[in-house]
């Protein structure tokens, strides 16, 4: 899960294609990840779609899209995972004050649509464009109307200042990207949406690459296989796509 704001939180760059497994539009199907190049970003197949089925496969196999705008479809299984185990999140004091000061409110699958474009304009320093293009932002508007990708909004007197937006499958959130446009917005987007998964049975957040930012908040590295092992047990846990709401107080929880 990416904050686009620091250039150490973005998904890796393209790199040249040398030894992509090319997939074919049908069937919708993956290659083994244990073929992924042996670059740590783990660079799988290229080819296939945007589709819902080919995304929710992807997902539940440990595989997440990510390309610029000139390049074709390309399906990573980074190697090691950076996730963050649910009751493992660190919250700060300085955080911790943020959130009872209650100069945020945060919600659930309001503007999914604006979050993902809050999340492409964000600047990336260093960086020209983004992997948030308009037929990624179409994609996972689709999921999300099927109940399957969520949104958490920070809230500011009505403006939309911070939130995260991700796939879920099963128990386990797929988290994509973040961003903040004030302090810690994104971090207490993060915090609402932990505690209700865990109210929710939920154990772990893919966090996909590492991030000082994610670190920060308690995520660490485990190994493909690892990961792997986790999500097959996880995914297979019952919990309908559906749209989320809050039905815990975080606030409370997490004071």
């Amino acid at each position: 899960m990416t904050e686009p704001q620091n250039p150490s939180q973005t998904k890796p760059r393209s790199k040249p294609i040398t030894q992509p497994f090319w997939l074919d539009p049908f069937p919708v199907m993956f290659p083994p990840t244990n073929i992924a190049m042996t670059d740590p970003n783990g660079l799988l197949a290229v080819g296939g779609d945007l589709s819902p089925e080919w995304l929710l496969l992807a997902y539940s196999k440990g595989l997440f899209p990510w390309f610029s705008e000139d390049d074709p479809i390309l399906w990573w299984t980074p190697n090691p995972r950076a996730v963050l185990m649910i009751d493992n999140l660190k919250i700060s004091r300085s955080l911790k004050k943020t959130i009872r000061k209650g100069q945020f409110q945060v919600t659930l699958d309001q503007n999914f649509r604006a979050v993902m474009e809050a999340c492409s304009l964000a600047p990336r320093e260093g960086q020209d464009g983004t992997w948030i293009t308009e037929d990624m932002i179409e994609a996972y508007c689709t999921l999300h109307e099927k109940g399957h990708a969520h949104s958490v909004e920070v809230w500011q007197e009505s403006e939309l200042v911070g939130g995260l937006y991700g796939v879920s499958i099963g128990k386990v959130f797929f988290g994509e990207s973040m961003f903040s446009k004030r302090t810690d917005a994104s971090k207490v987007a993060l915090v609402a949406l932990c505690t209700q998964l865990k109210a929710w049975d939920f154990n772990m957040i893919d966090a996909q690459v590492t991030s000082n930012h994610m670190l920060s908040l308690g995520a660490t590295e485990i190994s493909r296989e690892e990961f792997e092992q986790r999500l097959i047990a996880d995914v297979q846990q019952p919990f309908p796509p559906k749209k989320w709401v809050f039905n815990v107080d975080w606030q409370s929880e997490v004071a």
